[in-house]
């Protein structure tokens, strides 16, 4: 008897720009994953700012009914210059704790367009 081994994926970790960007493509795909996640009732795990595409991401996860968690370090969430966190939020004191924190909180991860801190949480 054949089994299926696959572990099905409960939480997904986006990470992505706290710009919009320059190409309207990037709002619908971000926008689009969001519903898709929340359609498939997948938890969202992001970096916990309502601006750009994270803030696009988290609404329309929100909006679809999926749980969504911003993990924020404590220096941006009380600076409240990255916008305001969408769902659930979870306070860290650096950014490192925040990589952590969001390994530990997710089944998968996704990167979508963003800049030089995109690149820096995924690597």
């Amino acid at each position: 008897m054949e089994r299926n081994s696959a572990r099905q994926i409960k939480s997904i970790c986006v990470f992505c720009g706290s710009n919009l960007g320059r190409n309207a493509k990037f709002v619908e795909a971000t926008n689009n994953l969001g519903r898709v996640l929340a359609k498939r009732k997948i938890h969202l795990v992001y970096e916990g700012r309502s601006l750009g595409l994270m803030g696009c991401v988290s609404i329309a996860a929100y909006m679809g009914g999926s749980q969504v968690l911003g993990i924020i370090p404590i220096a941006l969430a009380e600076g409240n210059f990255v916008g305001k966190t969408v769902g659930e939020e979870l306070r860290v004191p650096t950014m490192q704790d925040r990589i952590w924190k969001m390994l530990d909180n997710s089944d998968a991860f996704i990167a979508l367009p963003g800049g030089i801190s995109t690149l820096e949480e995924i690597f």
